[in-house]
């Protein structure tokens, strides 16, 4: 593995996912020893030629020598690229870099509701990223379109339900949205949406968590009482996650509890029609 040396990146340290990646690039030997560092850290020399509202939503890659600096997906594909020259080549063509732009920007935009942290207080940078409406509502779309069809595979699993369909499955999922709003009026636009995010994040979470039951389920008849417990461990899971991001964007408590209000509501509507 060959080492990019004197390079820096500028890494979300409030961000779970951005340590994650980066630690792997440092401990792969991507970068050496001195390959990240926390934005908040930032010393005074390099914020002049840091730009510091471009790098909270694209990651700086910073040359120590040069004092130059590159970001987002294209600091990436230079880190990665350093090891594996194929990859950077392939990645630098015209159509292949614009999709990794546009998901780059998809997943940095959202990453505070993909996997959020708790911000570390007293730094007096903050490495948070533009609140975007766009790249937002694309993220709760796509949460809730692929929610809907993995619950509705799973829904047809459990025979004392009514056959679903994915037109339910969707009004289901975009109601529990309406629904938490309505306790949410007192507060401003950008934290319901920013909750909307989360709670999309929250269902996403467990509609991946039931995967590997509708695969296995492609191959084996699974019993009825596997399925059913399955669900409820997955649904457990989901509310300690909900519980702890609510806690973490310092929303009511009682959201937690309105979202299970929700799905027992919605049961007995499923099973009534």
């Amino acid at each position: 593995m060959k080492t990019l040396e004197n390079q820096t990146l500028l890494y979300d340290e409030d961000c779970p996912l951005c340590s994650l990646y980066t630690t792997g690039f440092v401990k792969s030997g991507m970068l050496d020893e001195n390959g990240r560092k926390s934005y908040c850290q930032l010393s005074t020399e390099e914020q002049s030629f840091v730009d510091l509202n471009r790098a909270p939503n694209e990651i700086a890659l910073v040359d120590n020598k040069t004092k130059t600096v590159i970001y987002g997906i294209d600091s990436l594909i230079k880190v990665v690229g350093f090891s594996f020259p194929l990859i950077e080549k392939i990645a630098k063509l015209k159509p292949i870099h614009f999709i990794l732009k546009k998901m780059y920007s998809f997943v940095s935009y959202n990453r505070k509701v993909i996997i959020p942290g708790h911000v570390k207080e007293g730094n007096k940078l903050e490495c948070t990223p533009d609140f975007n409406y766009k790249y937002r509502f694309l993220f709760i779309g796509f949460a809730l379109t692929l929610t809907s069809l993995v619950l509705f595979g799973y829904s047809n699993l459990i025979p004392n339900l009514p056959k679903s369909n994915t037109t339910r499955e969707v009004i289901l999922a975009f109601g529990q949205i309406v629904f938490q709003s309505l306790f949410l009026l007192n507060f401003d636009k950008k934290t319901l949406i920013n909750y909307a995010g989360n709670l999309m994040t929250v269902s996403l979470m467990g509609s991946l968590i039931l995967v590997p039951i509708l695969i296995l389920n492609q191959f084996i008849n699974l019993p009825e009482i596997l399925v059913l417990g399955w669900f409820s461990i997955t649904v457990l899971i989901m509310f300690t996650e909900h519980q702890r991001r609510i806690k973490i964007l310092q929303l009511p408590f009682y959201l937690s509890y309105t979202w299970i209000l929700y799905r027992i509501l919605a049961l007995l509507l499923i099973l009534n029609l």
